[in-house]
């Protein structure tokens, strides 16, 4: 049985509900941000990335850091390597992106999931870049950083090139890293045949949203002016990376979208009441944007599945569980 709620406290919980979205992470305890490289060059973006050290993790898992120079410094990147990686030395493969939420890094679905035993049997490259705590997956409109030229340009030729990456891509993130799926997706049209988002925002127009991030941002030391510049004067910039405002361009890529009711159930049990009442307040205002996203997405002829469920927090449980739900499409996506 769950701990009960005083009515007392869900009032407090609900006058302070933007400083508890801010004060808490979320989904981590640990964050990771990359430290520029002396020297580094943000903006020359032109050459080509590179592996400058790989760490071996396990029989096929590996930590490579990658010299960007379209951020000017170096990127952790994790990859599992599919099952006959070894055997088959010629062939390419399809690739499955895992982005990472807010507060958080590179390593966190192989942290808080299964998936390197998810994928024992599978022949897809599974890529886990880095995204900076607080980096919106975008390139920003102060001019850097450039996450988004990093993530789908300069490392999926990296990937190509150093780890036989093929043709046939899939991307999958949750909370910022599903925000970031959702705009890599749109923004390239058909580079990935299957983009799922699991507990994020859709609607840089919702005002939660707009109040969240410019409180949030300020929280994580930056403005988010810096991100998108200013929300009326640059609001084309804003809509350009508003998935909910370009929904025709996702045409050709199947989306899936998730979120919960935000009410607690069986897979909260193990958490603090504090941490209970975080994750509650994290994903309730997602379930009807993304309800809402996934209307105007039929409307234009995309592809589209939702899992909108209940109960459901902003917690690992519930995207562990959904990792295992959409695995086979994933797979089958990728062919």
């Amino acid at each position: 049985m769950l701990p009960p709620v005083s009515v007392t406290f869900l009032k407090y919980a609900k006058t302070h509900l933007v400083c508890l979205m801010l004060a808490a992470a979320l989904f981590s305890n640990e964050a990771h941000a990359a430290e520029p490289k002396p020297g580094g060059k943000p903006g020359a973006h032109r050459r080509e990335a590179r592996v400058t050290a790989v760490k071996t993790i396990d029989d096929r898992m590996r930590d490579l850091t990658v010299s960007s120079p379209a951020m000017g410094m170096s990127i952790p990147v994790r990859v599992i390597l599919p099952a006959s990686w070894k055997e088959k030395p010629k062939a390419t493969f399809p690739v499955l992106y895992m982005l990472h939420g807010g507060n958080d890094d590179y390593t966190s679905w192989t942290r808080e999931t299964d998936v390197e035993a998810l994928a024992k049997n599978s022949d897809v490259l599974i890529v886990m870049p880095d995204a900076g705590k607080a980096g919106y997956y975008s390139d920003w409109f102060a001019g850097t950083p450039r996450w988004e030229t990093f993530h789908t340009d300069e490392l999926v030729r990296l990937m190509e090139k150093t780890y036989r990456a093929g043709p046939s891509r899939a991307v999958v993130g949750l909370s910022m890293g599903g925000f970031g799926a959702l705009n890599y997706a749109a923004h390239n049209r058909r580079m990935f045949r299957y983009a799922a988002s699991m507990s994020s925002y859709v609607d840089l127009n919702d005002p939660f949203v707009r109040l969240e991030l410019a409180l949030g941002s300020q929280n994580d030391g930056i403005d988010i002016k810096q991100v998108w510049g200013d929300p009326v004067k640059n609001a084309g910039v804003w809509q350009d990376h508003n998935p909910a405002a370009m929904p025709g361009a996702f045409r050709g890529t199947h989306v899936h979208l998730s979120s919960g009711s935000s009410e607690l159930g069986p897979l909260d049990t193990a958490h603090t009441l504090d941490v209970q009442l975080v994750s509650m307040l994290g994903e309730a205002p997602l379930l009807k944007q993304n309800e809402k996203f996934a209307e105007a997405l039929r409307s234009s002829g995309v592809d589209v599945t939702t899992h909108l469920y209940t109960p459901g927090t902003h917690s690992w449980p519930y995207w562990q569980k959904e990792l295992h739900s959409i695995w086979p499409a994933v797979m089958k996506s990728l062919g």
